[in-house]
């Protein structure tokens, strides 16, 4: 629980700690009607009270107002960040209970990092664990969260120098390791959310260009004009190449084989681990694309 009240003086490291939990407290608050600063706090006292321990008036606002400009802020850049990174799960659910969810998962999980990029992170999570803000479409809205969270970490992952021919030469087939690129994401979904996320580019394109001076509405339609996706069990490889984010459709097999070089298996371990239906050949070509796209790095 926060304090009730700021100190009235910084004496020490834990009074310090106080003030700034209290501030946290008030800046992250959700906000009221008219989008403004809540005229209450939780424990009934007027929000003024607790603000005007720390947020002095001058000459021009009250203690009140100069916190409540911080707490809109807070709320209206962390909601347009998610909004912006999120288009995929804003589609699954509509605008409204994107919005209404994206307000219930900063109040339970708010920022705890310098940068707004991370703010995705914890949402599939969430999803799967707060069932009711997303139904009927939970399984989906967790997929699609899952995979442009996995997009964003993709876009500025670490990459290294990709293993050649001669790296793979210089070792015995039977001792050799190595691993998948950093920033590479492999994901196991129950929807094929990259089809439903290609379809819903075309069509905004389409609907935009041909009714630009509606946009607003526009992005509206998008989403009535492409059904949401039935499940199928989809196995995709998120990687980029030369800037851009690209994702690959995986068998299972395939996915099986990059999850355990990546978990440090060796080759023959890895290839043993796609199962009897990988036949030889089927593997080369794997092996081959995969060498081609610069998926593999020596491992440390």
């Amino acid at each position: 629980m926060p304090p009730l009240r700021a100190p009235e003086h910084i004496r020490s490291t834990a009074n310090l700690r106080e003030f700034q939990r209290v501030m946290m407290q008030v800046v992250t608050r959700p906000l009221g009607p008219g989008n403004r600063t809540k005229r209450r706090w939780s424990d009934g006292r007027l929000t003024k009270e607790v603000v005007e321990t720390f947020s002095k008036q001058n000459d021009r606002l009250s203690g009140l107002e100069r916190i409540e400009i911080y707490n809109r802020m807070y709320w209206f850049r962390t909601l347009d960040s998610l909004y912006e990174d999120l288009p995929g799960v804003r589609a699954v659910l509509g605008q409204r209970k994107f919005m209404r969810l994206m307000e219930a998962y900063l109040v339970k999980m708010p920022s705890r990092s310098f940068t707004l990029r991370d703010l995705p992170s914890r949402l599939e999570k969430f999803i799967r664990s707060n069932a009711k803000l997303t139904a009927p479409h939970t399984a989906l809205a967790a997929d699609m969260a899952a995979f442009e969270w996995a997009q964003i970490e993709c876009y500025d992952g670490a990459a290294r120098a990709p293993m050649t021919p001669d790296d793979l030469a210089d070792m015995p087939p039977s001792r050799l390791k190595m691993d998948v690129q950093p920033q590479l994401r492999l994901l196991s979904l129950q929807y094929p959310v990259d089809d439903y996320k290609i379809a819903l580019k075309k069509s905004a394109t389409r609907t935009v260009a041909s009714n630009a001076v509606e946009e607003a509405a526009s992005v509206k339609r998008v989403a009535k004009t492409v059904r949401r996706p039935k499940p199928k069990q989809t196995y995709l490889a998120v990687h980029r190449h030369e800037g851009i984010i690209y994702y690959k459709n995986l068998e299972l097999a395939s996915y099986r084989m990059l999850q355990a070089l990546r978990e440090g298996k060796t080759l023959p371990q890895a290839v043993a681990s796609a199962g009897p239906r990988a036949k030889a050949a089927q593997v080369q070509a794997w092996f081959a694309n995969w060498m081609q796209l610069g998926w593999f790095c020596p491992r440390k």
